[in-house]
């Protein structure tokens, strides 16, 4: 057994424990991070990077058939040996070198192995070979573990070894048959990807498809994906599931429909990767979720601070937003703090200062690369009233907008604003259509700036651009 002390200690060497420590050590504090898998994190392997790649030459094909200049130039199909080729190349073909090679440059002790807490400030670090090496935090602890897929209990599922979000984005050949349960965001990417890859799919969603996001949003989604042949089942469950000696999988749905596949993909949500963290070293239960204060650290059930604060949860494990970017948010927030408490610097924890992560509650952006693409930053009706917040919807036809009309023969899209009208401001925005991922973060500057809609008007859209949909929602809301 080996033992070391740092400033901090971070468990979890995807995104968010790498953006923790890179501004722990920028703040002048030495760090160490622990990885069991690969340096980078499932975004970087398996989920945000190795999905896109899969999506995006179907969806620069698209593109180019609705324009007749293009279109025409266009005599084949996908190379789905190069789709995957690509792909490959974007996960680093799930080696972890170049990733290592950054942390060294940035000063970062990298140590392999299981991280578990032990004590007070203190993780151990099992290696594959069962080395132990103990690792003492003079500051604080970071847990960074991520998430991972959860299996829902339906009879026989474990048996017939389904397809988790992993294994469709690294899937080495495309199934005739694909099927997939969860009509969510894994859910309905993959069937995009998959289906305009050549699978037949069949996609079985028990609470809807895209059920978060604005109801309008999803039917464009739906009626995409139905007119590219994926068989969309809404509001079916799923009550058995078997693999036969063949290899073909059988879905028995509770209306007695059975779906026969290749493969099955479950998409239905995920858990925190917390089962063997040593929470019960901290009072807190095995394989939870971790709550944490608006500083990102770890609370009990009643609100308090574990310890004496030394314990951070950043990204998935608290469960404020399950995306990349929004723990890499959180990351850079914590860090700031870290520095500033093990200096004795005075900390911000006002609403949108320094050292809070004030967004995850009121402006986080996320784009759903499906076809057509969907980009919500904040609210939905639905969370606004949740939030007991007084809005008023404002929508518009994107097809309208001349940079739509321009962009794409046949554009079909919609975009609409959540206006709060108590404080005359954005508080939620979404749209649908193809490319309106472009259109994120001019929303997120609006929600997170708390803009007035009167100083709105003066943040003219570059004509003829989609972004006109700004100055078309405006004068919607002015009527």
């Amino acid at each position: 057994m080996t033992a070391a002390t740092f400033d901090v200690v971070v468990i979890g060497a995807g995104p968010v424990g790498e953006n923790v420590a890179d501004r722990v050590v920028q703040g002048g504090l030495s760090v160490a991070i622990i990885e069991s898998e690969l340096v980078g994190g499932e975004c970087s392997y398996w989920a945000c990077m190795p999905t896109k790649a899969l999506l995006r030459d179907a969806a620069a094909l698209r593109a180019v058939r609705q324009l007749p200049g293009a279109a025409a130039a266009v005599t084949g199909t996908l190379d789905v040996n190069a789709v995957l080729t690509r792909r490959d190349q974007f996960a680093s073909n799930w080696s972890d070198d170049g990733q290592v090679a950054w942390l060294n440059s940035a000063g970062i002790t990298l140590v392999r192995g299981h991280g578990r807490i032990s004590g007070p400030r203190t993780v151990t670090a099992t290696a594959a070979d069962g080395t132990v090496t103990t690792l003492t935090a003079r500051h604080a602890v970071v847990v960074a573990t991520g998430s991972s897929a959860a299996l829902p209990a339906i009879s026989g599922l474990t048996d017939v070894q389904p397809w988790t979000s992993r294994e469709a984005a690294s899937a080495r050949t495309i199934p005739g048959r694909l099927a997939i349960i969860g009509g969510g965001v894994v859910g309905t990417e993959m069937a995009t990807a998959y289906s305009a890859l050549g699978s037949t799919v069949t996609l079985i969603a028990r609470n809807g498809i895209l059920p978060n996001v604005e109801p309008y949003a999803a039917e464009y989604v739906v009626e995409s994906l139905t007119d590219s042949g994926v068989r969309v089942l809404a509001h079916a469950s799923p009550t058995l599931v078997a693999r036969d000696a063949s290899g073909s999988v059988h879905i028995t749905l509770d209306d007695g429909t059975v779906i026969d596949a290749d493969e099955l993909l479950v998409a239905t949500g995920r858990k925190p990767n917390t089962d063997d963290l040593g929470l019960d070293e901290v009072g807190l239960p095995a394989g939870s979720w971790l709550s944490v204060d608006d500083t990102l650290r770890v609370t009990d059930a009643s609100g308090t601070l574990v310890g004496d604060g030394w314990l951070y949860a950043l990204g998935d494990v608290n469960r404020r937003a399950l995306l990349t970017h929004q723990g890499k948010y959180q990351a850079r927030a914590a860090g700031s703090v870290i520095v500033a408490r093990a200096l004795g610097a005075a900390v911000d924890d006002t609403p949108w200062g320094l050292h809070t992560a004030t967004a995850d509650k009121r402006a986080v952006p996320q784009v759903i690369f499906t076809d057509p693409e969907i980009a919500t930053v904040g609210h939905t009706v639905a969370t606004a009233a949740k939030a007991g917040l007084r809005v008023r919807s404002v929508e518009y036809n994107l097809g309208s907008v001349a940079g739509a009309a321009l962009h794409a023969d046949g554009y079909a899209g919609r975009a609409g604003l959540l206006i709060n009208e108590d404080t005359n401001t954005v508080v939620g925005f979404t749209a649908v259509g193809p490319d309106v991922a472009e259109l994120t973060h001019a929303a997120t500057i609006a929600i997170a700036g708390e803009v007035p809609l009167d100083r709105l008007w003066h943040a003219v859209p570059a004509y003829p651009t989609i972004s006109e949909v700004w100055l078309r929602l405006l004068e919607t809301a002015a009527r």
